[in-house]
């Protein structure tokens, strides 16, 4: 992988997106990477997974302009297609994904961050989806994820007006969970990653599960759905191992995700 290295912290991995001199723009290869490191992500080891970019100045600053400047209509498809599926595939993966967003999210570092489960951002961080002033639309699943985490009309400002928020505007509407300094971003995404695998996995596997899946849903489907994912956590060693603990007042031992 040319884009994208991957570093693995006892139960948390780290992707880091390594296109530093074009602020970690992305284009077909890149995805491409992507995609790769997703496929070699140990699902068994890895409690939590951290998404950033390399560098101080750019989580994504975008897709690569260049590369999209002279694309036909099907080349446009194809290249949102790609993006969009690789998207997909991280915002479903079983563990939780945070993004450490330490600089420019704009146009698809926007939409990638918003592919994740939980974002952090840096003082400097910036956010927003540009396309329109470039002539198209988010393309990379902008128009749906940003409207279901900011609200419809916050996000119809961001996208209509092409309307860049800084991360403190970004904490206040609730697109990201924290802003540090830059030189602490890194150490608190490793601490909130490290005491979610701190945590029993299946059982926050299955949060993530009912979540995601109950968004989608109407209340009635997502309550029926919840009692069993809650109910699949009672054959776990590690429900009964902690359980146990509990009822004897003494601490459980490490949980074995089984």
């Amino acid at each position: 992988m040319s884009f994208v290295k991957y570093e693995q912290k006892d139960f948390v991995g780290i992707l880091t997106i390594d296109r530093e001199k074009s602020l970690n723009a992305l284009n077909d290869e890149v995805l491409a990477d992507l995609a790769s490191a997703i496929d070699g992500i140990d699902a068994e080891k890895t409690r939590c997974l951290i998404i950033t970019g390399a560098g101080k100045k750019a989580f994504v600053a975008g897709a690569d302009i260049g590369a999209m400047s002279t694309m036909t209509p099907d080349e446009g498809r194809a290249f949102g297609a790609h993006g969009n599926a690789v998207f997909r595939r991280i915002e479903k993966l079983p563990m939780p994904v945070i993004a450490a967003v330490n600089g420019y999210a704009l146009g698809g570092g926007c939409e990638l961050s918003l592919s994740c489960d939980i974002r952090l951002a840096s003082e400097n961080a910036v956010f927003g989806q540009p396309e329109a002033g470039l002539g198209i639309t988010p393309g990379f699943g902008g128009t749906q994820r940003l409207a279901r985490t900011v609200g419809v009309g916050k996000a119809k400002e961001m996208i209509y007006a092409c309307h860049n928020i800084k991360a403190d505007e970004a904490l206040r509407v609730g697109l990201v969970n924290a802003v540090y300094p830059i030189e602490q971003l890194m150490g608190e995404a490793m601490k909130l990653a490290e005491r979610i695998a701190g945590n029993a996995p299946i059982a926050v596997r299955q949060c993530k599960k009912a979540i995601n899946m109950g968004l989608q849903m109407d209340i009635d489907s997502a309550i029926a759905l919840e009692p069993e994912l809650f109910a699949a956590c009672f054959g776990t060693q590690d429900q009964k191992n902690a359980m146990s603990a509990f009822c004897e007042k003494r601490k459980h031992g490490p949980f074995v995700n089984k």
